[in-house]
């Protein structure tokens, strides 16, 4: 120190403030998988995928809860139903479709990093990553989760 200021940053700014203030070059999201930086086929927005993840969960719900009024169902199987419901779309239709009810109504789309379908085993994998919660929420630097990490997938911009 010379004067009473640090020559580079405070300590602090180096883990507060992320690996970019530490002086990482983590470069744009998916640019290290090879996606384009905007557009179509790039990394989807947080937003969006949060809104899909909304939709499909209340389309769940929705679907359980005119199953139980048919059946007669508590509260308690009414939830469980809904997981099971939500899980089932989220693997049938990702499998086949590389997309679900609320990711086709925000315009992303699951797709395999090597081009191919997505297919009923990856799909399986991410959407039992995606039901335990936790591995969703922890992200790479190309906006992976580990449901899509395990999945060999990403979330992009249809």
């Amino acid at each position: 120190m010379s004067g009473g200021k640090a020559a580079g940053p405070r300590w602090t700014q180096t883990w507060l403030g992320g690996a970019r203030s530490a002086g990482a070059d983590l470069g744009e999201p998916g640019e290290r998988i090879g996606l384009p930086e905007s557009g179509s086929g790039s990394v989807a927005p947080y937003g969006r995928r949060l809104l899909a993840l909304f939709i499909d969960w209340g389309l769940s719900m929705l679907v359980a809860s005119l199953l139980a009024r048919s059946f007669g169902w508590e509260p308690a199987e009414r939830s469980t139903w809904t997981l099971l419901i939500f899980g089932l779309q989220a693997w049938v239709l990702t499998a086949f479709l590389g997309t679900t009810i609320g990711k086709r109504l925000c315009g992303i789309r699951v797709a395999r990093l090597d081009g191919r379908p997505v297919g009923l085993g990856w799909s399986l994998a991410r959407t039992l990553l995606l039901l335990l919660v936790i591995p969703a929420l922890i992200w790479d630097r190309d906006h992976r989760g580990m449901h899509d990490r395990a999945g060999n997938t990403v979330v992009v911009s249809a």
